[in-house]
């Protein structure tokens, strides 16, 4: 396993805890509010798990958070430039989706998260992670159908899409090639 990777990973688990210490919650209180069962919450926070992209999300989400912002958060490097070779990269251990976290750690309430989806995978992310945010997809390479709740979008190499409402959504890719696409996040209240 790639050492950087491992490291986030580990970020990542205590930084879980952390959010979960600051507002006071139990393991209890996080498991309900964010549908991830107590158990597995105590394995990703004793690093004896890697969550997926579906339960980070949902970890993120119940904390207020996307999970491009928890991810930030664990990695805690501050500046204007970010170099590619420090930007964190996080392997989802399902699906083997890699997303790099592009944009540096600010004030400011934009994220750019650059994702390579393998072909033949999907994640699904649950609503909550995307509350009080506007979200942009933007394909670079490949095809991305991607599931809005009912509605199915199939967006090829240069295209965008502005996403609608918080809702359950699936980002998927059906070709034999891997996908590259970035999502850009634009905070819209408080989190």
């Amino acid at each position: 396993m790639d050492t950087k990777v491992y490291s986030l990973d580990q970020r990542i688990s205590e930084r879980i805890r952390l959010e979960r210490e600051i507002r006071g919650w139990s393991l209890s209180e996080l498991a309900e509010r964010s549908g991830v069962s107590r158990t597995m919450i105590h394995k990703i926070e004793r690093a004896g798990s890697s969550p997926t992209a579906t339960l980070l999300a949902r970890l993120a989400g119940a904390f207020g958070l996307t999970m491009s912002s928890l991810i930030a958060r664990a990695e805690m490097s501050q500046g204007r430039l970010s170099r590619r070779e420090d930007q964190p990269v996080w392997r989802d251990p399902q699906s083997g989706y890699l997303r790099r976290h592009v944009s540096a750690m600010s004030d400011q309430p934009l994220d750019l998260v650059e994702v390579e989806l393998p072909a033949g995978t999907e994640v699904p992310i649950p609503a909550a992670a995307y509350a009080f945010h506007r979200r942009w997809i933007w394909v670079k390479l490949g095809r991305l159908s991607f599931v809005e709740g009912n509605e199915t979008h199939v967006l090829g190499e240069g295209d965008c899409l502005e996403l609608g409402a918080p809702q359950d959504c699936v980002f998927r890719n059906d070709d034999t090639e891997p996908c590259t696409y970035a999502v850009i996040l634009l905070k819209t209240g408080a989190t």
